[in-house]
């Protein structure tokens, strides 16, 4: 039973094309196991088709069409076919990776603090999007921290709880410059997450300082 979902708002921009690449992967991967939020998308793009069949018709210029279609077979001529993604193994990972990650290049796991790795996601059409993958130890609590944006971190296997609730595989965190917590993995299994970040995530504490340009690199 999923039990925490992302915001109309992020749902609505998701539906319009109007999210961020990075957070745009991470809420794909909800959508597609979650069928009342896949619901929820049709019903916005349902909405949007409709005010588009209002709006008045614009006629095109002599030669639109054509022109377009020479712009699509030259740029469909410049493009080099793109080298196969690197991507982790199930066995490297620990489970099966979404098919949203499928054009994704998955980097190695890299030791952040302790019973915490990452892995970095690069994204074919953003590289510079900030997406991860987190690890973490069965009971292991991460540093407390906040974030200067929003942070999108879908639940894939395992779970962890902080002070606003307890998340399982299938569940979303969205949490914003105003949330302030400590997610803290159950004693179960170990927990693996995909997140993406807007902005910066800034660790509270000692220990969290100085584990602060592991978690920026």
């Amino acid at each position: 039973m999923i039990k925490h979902h992302p915001s109309d708002e992020t749902l609505l921009r998701y539906a319009s094309g109007t999210l961020e690449a990075g957070p745009r992967v991470v809420v794909a991967i909800h959508v597609g196991d979650c069928t009342a939020c896949a619901a929820r998308v049709a019903d916005f793009e349902a909405l949007g088709g409709a005010f588009l069949d209002d709006l008045p018709a614009e006629k095109l210029g002599d030669g639109a069409f054509d022109a377009l279609m020479s712009r699509i077979d030259a740029d469909a001529a410049s493009r080099a076919i793109p080298a196969q993604p690197r991507r982790l193994s199930r066995a490297e990972v620990g489970i099966r990776l979404p098919e949203a990650l499928d054009d994704c290049e998955v980097g190695p796991w890299r030791w952040i603090g302790p019973g915490v790795r990452r892995s970095r996601v690069t994204l074919a059409d953003d590289p510079k999007a900030n997406v991860m993958l987190l690890k973490v130890a069965a009971g292991r609590r991460l540093p407390e921290h906040t974030h200067s944006g929003f942070e999108y971190t879908q639940v894939l296997k395992g779970s962890f709880r902080d002070a606003r609730g307890h998340y399982e595989p299938g569940d979303m965190d969205e949490a914003d410059s105003e949330v302030d917590h400590q997610p803290v993995v159950d004693e179960t299994g170990e927990c693996i997450c995909i997140a993406a970040v807007e902005g910066g995530i800034r660790l509270r504490g000692f220990f969290g300082r100085m584990f602060q340009p592991l978690f920026s690199a």
